[in-house]
């Protein structure tokens, strides 16, 4: 079974369009450019099960792959609230690929310490603050 979207063009029922999730982005970026599974998975570093995964929404990208993800569409397809410390550290990570414990080891301090700031249990010391000041 197929539906029109508003333009006329008939439209697969699995495909969203208006994603409201990072494989529903894949996927509507993925069909916009006209490519395959397989030419994502090669692009994002991946293999084809993953991208598959993702875009059924079955599973979701690991940290790592999110500056090929990044890379893929142009800009970040995740929106942090910038305004708040754990919304900047959250959009840093995610650019850089770094997981909280791989951000934690650059800062000289725990991963666990670098979830309770994104989580807004804790926050940094000043000297920290400092230097994430001048990272972020």
């Amino acid at each position: 079974m197929r539906f029109e979207s508003q333009t006329g063009k008939p439209v697969p029922i699995s495909y969203s369009e208006n994603p409201t999730s990072i494989g529903d982005y894949i996927r509507k970026k993925r069909k916009e450019l006209n490519l395959l599974q397989k030419d994502v998975a090669r692009i994002c570093g991946v293999t084809e099960d993953c991208i598959r995964n993702w875009e059924k929404n079955q599973s979701i990208p690991q940290i790592q792959f999110f500056q090929h993800i990044i890379n893929f569409f142009g800009y970040m397809p995740i929106a942090f609230d910038l305004d708040t410390l754990s919304g900047r550290l959250k959009t840093y990570r995610h650019i850089n690929g770094l997981s909280q414990k791989q951000f934690g080891k650059i800062l000289g301090i725990d991963g666990a310490t670098v979830c309770s700031w994104e989580l807004e249990e804790n926050k940094p010391n000043k000297a920290i603050m400092e230097k994430l000041d001048s990272m972020l």
